[in-house]
């Protein structure tokens, strides 16, 4: 390797530890809500189906089993009311439709939204690669990595991916891409187990044992992340290739169901005509949404 490329690299990863090292300091809303249903054992139970009667049409989701408190939530909200009426305020065609603000219940055209919810988070249920970002796949919104590291969930707010179709290339490529996602990861969670070690370093200003920790850090992340090396599924290539959808989101945002019938009005409401904030210029909204067996 070059020695600007080791200079390069070096720099990358101090970068994620100065973030790590703020983002410590800062309190995440860690509530979660769940409902008593939790004790169920997942993997035996029959999966929870959801209808959501839109202004276009309805769609059928099922929940997994395998994420209990994002499955438990939904079903609470459902059961109460908090959907019904809620805009699908977040459009991106050929990349998801999103819903879940309770704020955009009474938003009149002009409103800014995204930012409502229940006033609580959900931890983070990543069950991959066994569920991914493909077409069709339901999933948890949540705030960005800089102010949520946790990567919890937002209480109430989710959205249906639509994605497109890649090719063999440009998943390989995308590969890429997420192996040094999860060198970050990796980076990230190491910087927290040695905090009180940097902080020390920090108040020295001994800038010698701070690069010869960083460099510690880096060998440690090289090696996990080799010991675990990131590749696609063949169901994931299938999906990607065949009918599509989001992979570079996987690992990042919880994946908690799936469409099981209605694809065709999740297009309509990806077809729609958008404006500002890529909200729908036509108002589409959850008209009831309802527990089915």
């Amino acid at each position: 390797m070059l020695k600007t490329e080791i200079s390069m690299k070096r720099n990358f990863f101090l970068s994620i530890m100065m973030v790590a090292l703020t983002l410590m300091s800062c309190s995440a809303n860690t509530g979660s809500e769940s409902s008593a249903a939790k004790d169920k054992t997942a993997n035996n139970e029959k999966m929870t189906k959801v209808e959501l009667e839109t202004s276009l049409g309805n769609i059928v989701v099922e929940l997994y089993n395998e994420t209990p408190q994002h499955r438990d939530n939904f079903i609470k909200l459902v059961e109460t009311g908090y959907y019904d009426g809620v805009l699908f305020h977040r459009v991106i065609k050929d990349f998801m439709i999103q819903t879940g603000d309770g704020n955009s219940k009474t938003a009149g055209p002009d409103t800014g939204l995204g930012d409502g919810d229940p006033g609580y988070t959900i931890e983070a249920e990543f069950v991959y690669p066994k569920y991914f970002h493909k077409r069709g796949a339901l999933a948890a919104a949540r705030t960005g990595d800089q102010v949520n590291p946790e990567r919890r969930s937002s209480g109430s707010q989710f959205y249906i991916v639509t994605g497109k179709i890649y090719s063999s290339d440009e998943l390989k490529m995308m590969e890429d891409r997420l192996v040094n996602v999860k060198k970050q990861d990796i980076f990230r969670r190491l910087v927290n187990e040695n905090h009180a070690r940097i902080e020390e370093l920090q108040k020295s200003q001994d800038q010698a044992a701070m690069q010869a920790l960083q460099n510690e850090l880096i060998q440690q992340t090289e090696a996990e992340a080799a010991q675990h090396p990131f590749k696609m599924t063949d169901e994931q290539i299938d999906a990607y290739t065949s009918i599509g959808g989001t992979p570079h989101l996987d690992g990042q945002y919880t994946v908690f169901g799936e469409v099981v019938e209605g694809m065709d009005v999740v297009d309509k409401i990806q077809n729609t005509t958008t404006g500002r904030m890529d909200r729908p210029t036509v108002d589409i909204r959850i008209v009831k949404a309802r527990i089915v067996k």
